[in-house]
């Protein structure tokens, strides 16, 4: 026995000095690759682009944030705004920068679909963040080991580089275009199964990042005057140099996620129907809103309120929608709810399939209602109505509701009750509908339709347009919590705490007092 543990010792001894110099490579876990392809890691990032702090889908926190709808049923969530720290995205943009370097390891040349695209990602992840609490991390963010304590850059300066960088992604699309290039792998928003044209998705691309740039400008609205920023320049060009900057012109250039029944199902699907349903009602504000403009949207959000009918309401009569206030007290949302006074989501709609309709990230109906915007505040000419009208029809078209169409509604068990003749003309024509002009009663139509429009999709833009602008008035109460306030950020994550706590202390200082308080107004606020 002695000499058999003797021998292995010596063998062992052997091996380890013949092979000290693979030591490294016995190291290795095999099953870690040290490379993937970067059309794998796209898609990672794609993923990210649809929900950066999962809840940005339909039917979840963010819509009753939003107050398109409530939760009548504490054990479900309930309606509050007591929010406390938000995630970082900065795992996404390192993932980001792999798929660059990625890209490059195989022979793609420096500018190639990746790079452009990259660009684009770090504009919309550092935008994503800094909207939500302030300064951030910027310039030395990602720089791995080098920099493990990154100095807060400024909400400005974010803003600053972020739009240099989108403006690089639409040059180096436009390089890539022009070159015919067909490389681009892994994209599911524009080439869903891998077949399209690759240069027609680039195209596409380079709608998208034009058209989400107008957007982010719109954001600034409150720094418009900012010379560094030059915010009504840059939106004017976009608008006035289309060859350079092709922005989206239908809703088939939406940026949005499809759901399918097998493996990334709609929210609310037949699986759940009965689970979740009852505890789901519709806000105050948005049946409000739909109803004082007879906006037959209303047909295809709700159900009309069973103790409505119950009382000889007609199922077509915008009477017969009642949504619950934000700010109501949760047991007598709950109880008004059971009895029937509020109307559930539409049941019929959204829990009779697995694939529901998609949920856009960044729409054609949103770009019109801020190119109108636009017009009203001065920043560009044109006509207001013009694009107004349009923005009102795009969303119209999402939700199949035209000219001598027609809605089946359905009571709250989804038992048909008969349908509803839709004219969007007609719409159009009413007097609470028709543009008021380039002042503020046209600044609020515009606003209020697009607040409409962002029912159920765009995650958190419906908020920040509130944000922004205060149009529509969201609803407070003992059921927001946060002393009926509406919060104006969130708190920085935890882990800076501990991680980048100097940092974290300065950046705090300099902009709200050395307080980390979710009702304080940041730069882009101010």
């Amino acid at each position: 026995m002695k000499t058999y543990i003797y021998s292995l010792l010596l063998l062992s001894g052997i091996f380890f000095l013949g092979g000290c110099q693979n030591f490294k490579e016995l190291e290795k876990n095999t099953n870690s690759p040290s490379s993937v392809p970067a059309s794998l890691v796209l898609q990672g990032v794609l993923k990210d682009l649809y929900s950066p702090t999962g809840v940005e889908g339909p039917w979840g926190d963010v819509h009753r944030w939003n107050q398109f709808y409530c939760i009548n049923y504490n054990y479900y969530g309930n309606n509050q705004y007591s929010w406390t720290s938000t995630a970082w995205n900065y795992a996404t943009l390192k993932n980001v920068v792999k798929m660059e370097e990625e890209a490059l390891a195989a022979g793609a040349g420096e500018v190639n679909p990746y790079s452009a695209l990259g660009k684009f990602f770090r504009a919309y992840f550092f935008i994503y963040m800094t909207q939500r609490v302030g300064d951030i991390p910027m310039t030395d963010a990602l720089k791995g080991l080098e920099v493990t304590t990154p100095v807060y850059d400024t909400q400005k300066s974010v803003y600053v580089e972020s739009l240099k960088l989108l403006d690089e992604a639409n040059s180096d699309l436009a390089e890539l275009i022009a070159a015919n290039n067909t490389t681009l792998v892994g994209d599911f928003y524009y080439d869903t199964d891998g077949s399209a044209n690759k240069v027609e998705v680039l195209k596409k691309w380079q709608k998208l990042v034009n058209t989400y740039t107008l957007r982010v400008l719109m954001s600034l609205s409150k720094k418009e005057s900012d010379a560094d920023l030059n915010i009504k320049q840059k939106f004017a060009s976009i608008i006035n140099n289309p060859t350079q900057y092709p922005v989206m012109t239908s809703l088939e250039d939406n940026l949005q996620f499809t759901y399918n029944a097998t493996y990334n199902q709609y929210p609310t699907n037949p699986g759940n129907f009965g689970f979740d349903a009852t505890r789901q009602n519709m806000s105050k504000l948005h049946i409000d809103l739909l109803k004082s403009l007879k906006d037959p949207r209303i047909f295809i959000a709700a159900a009309p309120a069973q103790a409505k009918l119950n009382a000889g309401v007609k199922f077509n009569d915008f009477e017969a929608y009642v949504g619950a206030s934000s700010g109501e007290d949760l047991t007598d949302m709950s109880s008004k709810a059971n009895q029937g006074e509020y109307s559930f989501i539409n049941r019929l709609r959204y829990y009779s399939n697995y694939t529901g309709e998609p949920g856009i990230i960044i729409g054609y109906s949103e770009m019109c209602f801020n190119i109108a915007e636009a017009i009203n505040r001065g920043w560009i000419s044109g006509d207001a109505e013009e694009f107004y009208v349009k923005g009102i029809k795009a969303s119209m078209k999402f939700y199949d509701i035209t000219d001598e169409g027609s809605i089946t509604v359905a009571d709250q068990n989804k038992n048909e009750l008969g349908s509803v003749t839709t004219s969007v003309t007609n719409y159009l024509n009413q007097i609470t509908v028709k543009y008021k002009g380039n002042n503020t009663d046209g600044l609020t139509q515009i606003l209020t339709q697009k607040y409409l429009s962002f029912f159920q999709n765009s995650g958190f833009e419906a908020f920040y347009n509130q944000r922004r602008t205060g149009i529509p008035a969201f609803l407070t109460g003992v059921g927001t919590g946060n002393s009926a306030r509406i919060p104006k950020r969130w708190q920085y994550p935890t882990s800076e705490q501990t991680t980048n706590e100097g940092n974290l202390n300065t950046a705090l200082q300099s902009q709200f007092g050395g307080t980390d308080d979710i009702n304080t107004a940041m730069w882009l606020l101010k």
